[in-house]
Formats: structure tokens, sequence, C-alpha cells
């Protein structure tokens, strides 16, 4: 990994992704708590990239907080705690019950249901 560009200002997400590797360094023992408040203190008043990267030089290395989280195509990834319950059998569902309610004899619902299944399908399509 190559050194941080000294032009580069640094982001509070940054900033605070260093001050939680200095806490993580405190209840490890790595650092006594007047280095840590020191180097949290530096951390918060920093302004560039460079200024960020000798506060954790001598502790091990965490995951930058750019890449946390984020798919190769750049968008959060989604985990399976964080998904949203499937929206696609319940809207089937409320449709069926409308066209029982319904006294048309066509079974239109059966057209929108075939509609957001092959867009569901199209949408969550793996490549």
């Amino acid at each position: 990994m190559s050194a941080p560009d000294p032009a580069l200002r640094a982001s509070d997400t940054e900033r605070e992704h260093v001050v939680a590797v200095l806490r993580d360094a405190v209840g490890e023992g790595r650092l006594t708590l007047t280095e840590a408040e020191d180097r949290i203190a530096a951390a918060y008043t920093a302004v560039h990239r460079a200024d960020l990267a000798p506060l954790t030089a001598d502790l091990p290395r965490a995951d930058p907080p750019a890449t946390a989280g984020l798919a190769a195509t750049g968008r959060p990834d989604r985990r399976p705690d964080r998904r949203r319950p499937p929206l696609l059998p319940v809207v089937a569902v409320l449709l069926v019950v409308a066209w029982i309610a319904s006294p048309l004899p066509f079974p239109w619902p059966i057209l929108l249901v075939a509609f957001l299944v092959l867009r569901h399908r199209t949408r969550h399509r793996t490549t």
C-alpha cells in the first residue's frame, strides 16, 4: 500500500476510523490513556490524510473506511441481516384477494403478478 497523498484532505469518516483504531488499541493495551488522548486530539485536528497516517503507524492495520461495506461495484453490499422482506409474495396475495372481491370475470391480477415476477427476475439476475 502506498503512502497517502499529502495533498488530499482527510474526511470525517477517515478521522473517526483513526479514532476507533486508537480506542481499540487502548482496549488491547497497546496504548496508554495519555498516548491515546494525544493521538485522538491530533486525529480530530488533522487536515490532510498524511496527518492521520503517523497516528496509527505503530499499530496493527485495520480495514480503511473507504472499502468497508462496499462491493466490487462500489455499491453497499447486501448483507443477509439487512435484507428487506420479499415484497413480491405480499403483493401477489393482495392482488389475488382483490381479484376474488372484484366483480370482474377476467383474472386481471394474474397479468400483474406475471409482470412483477418477470421484473423481479430481470432485476435480481446474477451474472
